[in-house]
């Protein structure tokens, strides 16, 4: 079920963008799984249209949900776990640097730097 608070710092569409994440993630939400028309959802959660459509954008940008035209909005398959694994670490990523207010060219230098590093032994 997704709650938006309208008190919360959270802009409404990074809420609704969070909560369709994490349900696909957790396996709530199946590949394949359709999803409510943008005027459904809005109605349904009290939003503008736009702010669904602003999520669902979001969503599409990075793999996590198709549109098919005429025929709606669904859940996209993932290749694989790896792939659906990195998505996932992707998305915690980003969050995390929103939250630290960094810009996406000093997240993007600590991905680059990280990756061209050797791994600490653990």
């Amino acid at each position: 079920m997704i709650v938006i608070d309208p008190r919360s710092p959270v802009p409404p569409y990074e809420q609704l963008r969070e909560q369709l994440f994490g349900a696909v993630s957790a396996g709530e939400l199946a590949p394949g799984s359709r999803l409510p028309t943008v005027r459904r959802l809005a109605d349904d959660l009290g939003l503008a249209p736009g702010t669904v459509a602003r999520a669902y954008r979001e969503l599409e940008t990075n793999g996590v949900i198709e549109t098919r035209g005429r025929n709606g909005t669904f859940v996209a398959a993932t290749a694989d776990d790896a792939t659906r694994l990195a998505q996932q670490a992707a998305w915690a990523f980003a969050e995390r640097v929103r939250a630290l207010r960094l810009t996406t060219d000093e997240a993007i230098a600590y991905v680059t730097a990280a990756l061209r590093s050797e791994p600490t032994p653990s």
